[in-house]
């Protein structure tokens, strides 16, 4: 039900997004900048973004070694350069339009664990930085002599450090984004849950904390939510990944390290928060249950990374975790997003394979051409 001033002044906007996570908030921003007069809404289902955006673990990285590696094998060579390229470019972006204090950004570093299992890889580390050398012109990966100074479990055989990559607080970036989306005269509204588009028409039921429905119409139509748009556009390529992560209590002895860990070829990541240690990944440990879009912790997954927290991490001391939770990310068989077109009305951007942290500004910027 609408009164007239809500009927009048907060039913139908120039573009409707579908998701407030750093996609949708970053083609606010970017949209209203290009067109100032143009009226904007986001509707986020959520009370906080739904899917990722706030529940990674804040790593500013573009590919570890062993990453890197295995997308040589299945990708050519321009496709995997342009992958790392269009991650790295995202991060420069960021920081240059935020500001690394308004992100919480640190560049300390990302270093990869090898065992025994990945020390083949080391042999192709100066080919990897002779590839990436147009791009960064500088060796990236560089293998760290002293690695007892970080007093890894024994499995631990080397450590190799990105000098490019770094760490920023997930929250701060989202909140910058927010009120950047604000002070351009974007609405925002949460609690708010797209239930049915009309994507001919552009109208969108919209279901209310109350249970009533109210109608929105939109002259355009993006849809900004990751792996939730198969609920809308059911025929794209998406596959759900769940990702849990957990934070421990404060620790009683600062950590010997600081910096953005990846072990188990990227798969497993950590890092230092607040002299915490946040620690998350695991899914390649099952691929198979960690394809839903449900916010549940998988047990298996959760007892390996307090296996390795134990063994290998943080090995012989007695660690408390804090804080648990899930995020839901979006796969398919390539690593490039989906930044598609749908019909004269509708688009998306999604499918950030993980990485919504470096490449969904420059996401939401080929979106912002498309519209």
């Amino acid at each position: 039900m609408w009164s007239y001033w809500e009927w009048k002044n907060f039913r139908k906007y120039d573009l409707v997004i579908v998701g407030a996570g750093i996609v949708g908030l970053s083609t606010a921003i970017q949209y209203k900048e290009k067109y100032p007069q143009r009226k904007v809404l986001v509707l986020e289902r959520g009370l906080l973004p739904t899917g990722a955006s706030t529940k990674n673990a804040g790593f500013a990285c573009f590919g570890s070694l062993t990453e890197i590696l295995d997308d040589l094998q299945v990708m050519n060579d321009e496709l995997v350069l342009a992958t790392v390229e269009k991650r790295y470019k995202g991060l420069c972006a960021i920081r240059e339009r935020f500001g690394d204090e308004s992100l919480g950004y640190q560049h300390t570093g990302g270093f990869e664990l090898f065992t025994d299992a990945e020390m083949p890889a080391l042999d192709s580390m100066k080919k990897i930085n002779q590839f990436l050398f147009p791009l960064f012109q500088a060796d990236v990966f560089s293998k760290v002599e002293n690695i007892g100074q970080f007093r890894f479990g024994p499995s631990v055989r080397a450590v190799v450090k990105n000098q490019f990559e770094g760490e920023l607080d997930t929250g701060k970036f989202i909140q910058s984004l927010w009120q950047e989306a604000q002070r351009l005269g974007v609405f925002i509204l949460t609690g708010a849950e797209v239930m049915d588009i009309d994507q001919e028409e552009g109208l969108l039921i919209v279901k209310e904390a109350n249970g009533g429905e109210r109608t929105f119409e939109a002259n355009q139509l993006a849809i900004c939510t990751n792996a939730f748009t198969r609920k809308f556009l059911s025929h794209l390529e998406l596959v759900p990944g769940r990702g849990l992560v957990f934070v421990t209590k404060p620790l009683d002895n600062p950590l010997p390290w600081s910096g953005s860990f990846h072990y188990d070829k990227g798969y497993v990541y950590f890092r230092c928060i607040d002299n915490r240690l946040l620690l998350g990944g695991g899914r390649n440990k099952d691929y198979t249950g960690e394809q839903t879009e449900n916010f549940e912790i998988n047990p298996l997954i959760h007892d390996y990374l307090v296996k390795l927290l134990d063994e290998v991490i943080l090995p012989n001391q007695s660690i408390e975790i804090d804080l648990e939770w899930t995020g839901i990310m979006a796969f398919g068989s390539t690593k490039m997003p989906i930044i598609e077109q749908i019909n004269e009305r509708t688009f998306c951007a999604v499918r950030l394979g993980g990485m919504g942290v470096a490449i969904g500004w420059q996401t939401a910027s080929e979106l912002v051409d498309l519209l």
